[in-house]
């Protein structure tokens, strides 16, 4: 039987370990790996970028919010991505999906369920929490799947303008062009359907803090 290797993204040492032995313990056929943040993550990544399966919190270090899961998805497309939460709000769950994630599982969940969802997941499946519903599509959906489109660079670039950082300092950060970042900046912009630099650094907040609603009023206050 092929091997399976899942990696736990998580700041809390504790909570991989007790995850890490619910999804392995004696199982031979699946590998555990773990990592406390997106660095961790992505260098483990780098260095082998065979994986079956990543589970994302969505709150830690390196990951405000949405960003993580906007920048994996963004420069990983065929890992899939299941988010694991204590956030167990209808809305975030729906915009986790909109954003590309494969599942989404409750930190309060059992062994069992813990089980059947990567299961589901490796499967090829999506797996939704009971009581969830993805079927019905609102105003903001259409949003959701225009920040699905920007490139990892792209999810970088807006992340700093959040910071406050200039197209120069930008630069030199990314070790790219001035000229390469006012690109980054113009496509970014026609994506978020924003008009203005002032735009896209409210909208890169409202990334962060997961407040799709408001992000999403900035093209009703353009009109």
């Amino acid at each position: 039987m092929t091997r399976r290797r899942i990696i736990i993204v998580d700041d809390h040492p504790l909570f991989r370990a007790a995850l890490k032995q619910t999804l392995a313990g004696g199982d031979t056929t699946v590998a555990v790996e773990e990592a406390g943040d997106l660095n961790g993550l992505s260098a483990a990544l780098d260095a082998d970028r065979d994986c079956d399966l990543v589970l994302l919190d969505l709150n830690m270090p390196g990951a405000r919010g949405f960003s993580g899961l906007l920048l994996l998805r963004a420069q990983y497309p065929d890992i899939p991505v299941m988010i694991i939460s204590a956030v167990e709000d209808g809305t975030v769950i729906r915009r986790a999906f909109e954003l590309g994630a494969a599942g989404y599982l409750h930190k309060s969940a059992g062994p069992t369920e813990i089980r059947r969802a990567i299961e589901t997941v490796l499967s090829g499946e999506m797996f939704v929490p009971a009581g969830a519903s993805l079927a019905a599509e609102d105003s903001h959906s259409a949003l959701m799947r225009r920040l699905a489109t920007l490139t990892p660079q792209q999810v970088r670039v807006l992340m700093m303008l959040s910071d406050g950082l200039m197209n120069k300092q930008i630069a030199y950060e990314l070790s790219i062009s001035e000229a390469t970042v006012k690109a980054h900046v113009s496509a970014i912009l026609q994506k978020l359907d924003v008009d203005s630099r002032t735009q896209a650094v409210i909208a890169a907040a409202r990334i962060e803090e997961g407040e799709f609603e408001a992000l999403f009023n900035l093209g009703a206050e353009k009109a």
